[in-house]
C-alpha cells in the first residue's frame, strides 16, 4: 500500500450508524432502548404526512411517563414506550389534540 492509498482508506467508526455487521442501527443500543418500560401500538386514523408523525409525536411525548414515541403515517401505528402502562383516555385525549382519532390498540 501506498503513501496515497493510506489516505484515501477511512477507518470504521464503532457504534455508528454505518457497524462493521452492515446493519444501520447498533444491536446492543437498541436491545437497550427495548427492555426498559412498556411498548404499545396504538392505531391512528388520520395521519398522512411527516408533519402529522411530528404532531401526534409531540402529544403523546407530553403525556407523563412516556419515554419514546415513534409514529408511522404509512400504517398509522404508533409506537409508544412508557415508564408504566398509559391510560388509554389520555392517549386518546392527547392523540385528539393532535387533530387525528385515536382507533385503539393496533393489531
Amino acid at each position: 500500500m501506498t503513501a496515497a492509498d493510506a489516505k484515501t482508506e477511512l477507518p470504521q467508526a464503532t457504534g455508528s450508524c454505518c457497524s462493521p455487521s452492515g446493519s444501520c442501527h447498533d444491536g446492543a443500543a437498541a436491545e437497550t432502548g427495548r427492555s426498559a418500560g412498556v411498548t404499545t401500538v396504538y392505531q391512528v386514523t388520520g395521519m398522512t404526512c411527516g408533519h402529522c408523525e411530528g404532531a401526534v409525536s409531540e402529544e403523546l411525548s407530553a403525556l407523563p411517563g412516556v419515554t419514546s414515541v415513534t409514529a408511522v403515517a404509512a400504517t398509522g401505528q404508533v409506537t409508544v414506550v412508557s415508564e408504566a402502562a398509559l391510560d388509554e383516555a389520555a392517549v386518546r385525549e392527547a392523540v385528539d389534540e393532535a387533530g387525528y382519532e385515536l382507533a385503539g390498540l393496533a393489531s
